[in-house]
């Protein structure tokens, strides 16, 4: 019996979904999309090139921004194969070892997104409320010892995930909510007991994003406490204003993470094309929006870039 039961799930597809009752433009809907990842690939490969390229920007700041770069360069490439699908060739099949595949890769992206996130913050704590020793506490060393540990630690708890789900069978229609596989999406089609999945699921995100949410917010409580108490209104906005870029990609990052969380386990019907809407706007937005929040804000990266494209 067992063996039967391995035969149907691991033959099992799934469908993915693009924009419910608007399939006859889809062709067209894929113009802005694919512009969108054309963009957002050529503006984080620029940017790393930079990086990379130019010895002055071999700092701390930069380093976390190359980061970033290459975590929102991974869930594009993640992304790419099956969103593109659906809008230009409609393959909404996917099947069940692709599935996980992907959901690995993109929840452990989105790991590793909310860990350079939080070292981004650090690095803007030290950077003002102790500027002597930053030089001395984040050194380069430290910096790749700091995101080795983060990479591994993404990838530690996003490794089961896969596996936890292959054990289900999955023998309904199998549509999902988005043009790409999620874990609390595709664990709700399975026809078992998803107790296991939804508190490893739940745990892996308080312990991971909620844990990380929360030390950005204590590391900025820390900042604007340090800045009132020794500047003047001048130098404060001075000092904030360095953290303008980052607070953006937070907020891009976390907000529709929370409303995509949130949908998932309380919405209902009703619901379902905002919370597609908000899926397409989580993985396409902040790669699109990073090059240039960081390009506008930062002017030794922006005089770079100007130098770059004038050649």
């Amino acid at each position: 019996m067992s063996a039967v039961n391995d035969t149907k799930s691991n033959s099992a597809v799934f469908f993915l979904t693009g924009i419910p009752r608007q399939e006859d433009v889809h062709p067209w809907i894929s113009i802005p999309f694919c512009l969108m990842y054309a963009i957002s690939i050529v503006g984080n490969s620029v940017i790393l090139f930079i990086i990379k390229t130019d010895p002055n920007l071999h700092e701390p700041m930069y380093i976390f921004l190359s980061m970033l770069a290459i975590t929102d360069l991974g869930l594009l490439i993640a992304t790419i194969p099956t969103i593109l699908g659906i809008f230009l060739f409609n393959s909404r099949d996917i099947s069940l070892n692709a599935c996980f595949a992907q959901l690995f890769f993109i929840h452990t992206l989105q790991c590793m997104e909310s860990s350079v996130l939080l070292l981004m913050s650090f690095d803007r704590f030290i950077a003002i409320c102790n500027p002597l020793r930053y030089t001395s506490i984040l050194t380069l060393q430290r910096v790749a010892k700091m995101g080795l540990v983060f990479v591994l630690r993404s990838v530690a708890v996003i490794f089961p995930l896969p596996f936890l789900l292959k054990r289900y069978q999955y023998c309904g229609a199998n549509v999902l909510s988005h043009s790409y596989c999620l874990h609390q999406d595709v664990m709700k089609m399975a026809c078992s007991d998803i107790t296991v999945n939804n508190i490893y699921g739940l745990s892996v995100a308080i312990s991971t994003m909620g844990l990380d949410s929360l030390l950005i917010f204590l590391s900025y409580v820390m900042i604007i406490k340090t800045v009132l108490s020794v500047a003047s209104p001048m130098e404060c906005l001075t000092a904030l204003n360095t953290c303008v870029s980052h607070l953006c990609a937070v907020l891009l990052f976390y907000i529709p993470e929370i409303g995509l969380a949130l949908i998932h386990r309380f919405g209902n019907s009703s619901s379902h094309l905002l919370q597609i809407l908000l899926g397409y706007v989580y993985r396409l937005v902040p790669p699109l929006i990073h090059p240039i929040v960081y390009s506008v804000k930062s002017k030794h990266l922006r005089a770079r870039i100007i130098r770059v494209f004038i050649k």
